[in-house]
């Protein structure tokens, strides 16, 4: 029988300093171990690092720990070497999975209801990290040997009592593939709803505002409930939509997402039940990809109340996302919607990773993760791009 092979776990903790790492590994060289893993982390100029060993004879363990002890001792750290048998590297049961946090307060009694809902469905945490600090906290917990659809069902209950958000997703190369991402307009990148403001100057905003909510709720067909908004329209000044488009209000970390995510080499798309006479412009502002919307009629230089063309609706929106796809090359399963009304659906369950951002509460319930903050850069922890990886590309 082949014995097990022998493990050895040395940690150093204190006050963080240059040539701590090449120092240990210069001691540990000495000896015939091969390193498993290693975890490094600094909080606040305090230091944990983690060295998992193997070694198919037994170490002389007094000779390691005296040399482990005289350097921690000369770099003013505690040590600390426990011992175990076994395999080299565990397997991974039921594969890893990434598990985001944000919170805007992120208080440690959600902290401790997560980690708890997680022990108990029988997974692991086995690493830890934050995100961001401000102006919300975001931490990912690598997990392993955690079913992904009963942990994120578990998990999002947890997240609505605490008043948090949660993400669950596959790790590995599943995450890092994501390379197309698309969002909905209205009340997504903008804060405004289009529409809306045309409505006002065409005095009846809220006769379109109640047809508005209805559609966006799931109450009306969106087609239907589109056409006789945009008839309300008619007669108004084709040069209102530049007034409307200046007037735009994008929502707080839309520049941040945009350009970050194209510093990267990933490609962006917006999809809009809007008008492409309002956002095409916007995007070519902001360096979007791709771009599909409704487009108003005009004749004479007014808008007659009609549109010109297909519209873009809950159907068209998927469609829309599966052309961006085949034209960045990008299968769905590597892309990412974002949206907030039930006309996104569609495309929330066709990519890859569909985010419900401040949304009804029919998207949320059928998105894979959703996002309360104001801030739409959070998406960009769903990536695993943190905020200092945003600011060291700034």
């Amino acid at each position: 029988m082949k014995t097990p092979r022998t493990s050895l776990l040395i940690t150093l903790t204190g006050r963080d300093r240059p040539g701590v790492t090449s120092r240990l590994f210069a001691v540990l060289a000495r000896h015939q171990l091969s390193v498993l893993d290693v975890e490094q982390v600094v909080i606040r100029g305090r230091l944990v690092l983690g060295v998992l060993l193997g070694c198919d004879a037994t170490p002389d363990l007094n000779e390691i720990h005296s040399a482990v002890d005289a350097l921690a001792a000369d770099l003013g750290l505690e040590a600390e070497i426990t011992m175990g048998s076994g395999p080299s590297a565990d397997p991974v049961r039921g594969g890893r999975l990434h598990v985001t946090l944000l919170g805007s307060p992120l208080a440690p009694a959600a902290i401790t209801a997560i980690a708890g809902r997680i022990a108990a469905s029988g997974a692991n945490i086995d690493r830890i990290g934050r995100l961001a600090q401000r102006p919300v906290t975001c931490i990912e917990l690598e997990v392993s040997g955690g079913d992904p659809g009963l942990l994120r069902d578990d998990l999002a209950r947890a997240a609505v009592e605490h008043g948090i958000d949660v993400a669950v997703q596959r790790g590995g190369l599943h995450r890092r593939a994501l390379r197309l991402i698309v969002m909905d307009v209205d009340s997504t990148l903008i804060q405004d709803e289009v529409i809306d403001l045309l409505a006002e100057r065409a005095d009846c905003a809220e006769e379109v505002a109640k047809v508005t909510a209805a559609a966006m709720g799931g109450e009306l067909d969106f087609t239907a409930s589109l056409r006789e908004r945009v008839s309300l329209l008619a007669g108004l000044p084709a040069g209102v939509l530049d007034e409307v488009r200046a007037g735009l209000r994008l929502t707080a970390g839309a520049r941040t997402l945009i350009g970050t995510l194209g510093g990267l080499g990933y490609k962006s798309g917006i999809v809009s039940g809007g008008f492409i006479q309002v956002i095409g412009p916007l995007a070519a502002e902001l360096g979007i990809d791709y771009v599909a919307a409704n487009e108003l009629e005009i004749s004479a230089g007014k808008l007659t109340g009609r549109l010109a063309g297909p519209v873009i609706d809950r159907a068209g929106k998927a469609d829309a996302l599966r052309r961006f796809a085949a034209e960045a090359g990008v299968p769905l399963s590597q892309a990412v919607a974002v949206g907030d009304g039930a006309n996104d659906l569609d495309m929330i369950a066709a990519a890859g990773l569909g985010v419900a951002f401040n949304a009804k509460p029919v998207v949320r319930n059928a998105a894979d993760t959703s996002l309360s903050v104001p801030y739409l850069d959070a998406i960009l922890y769903l990536l695993g791009i943190s905020s200092d990886d945003v600011a060291a590309g700034a």
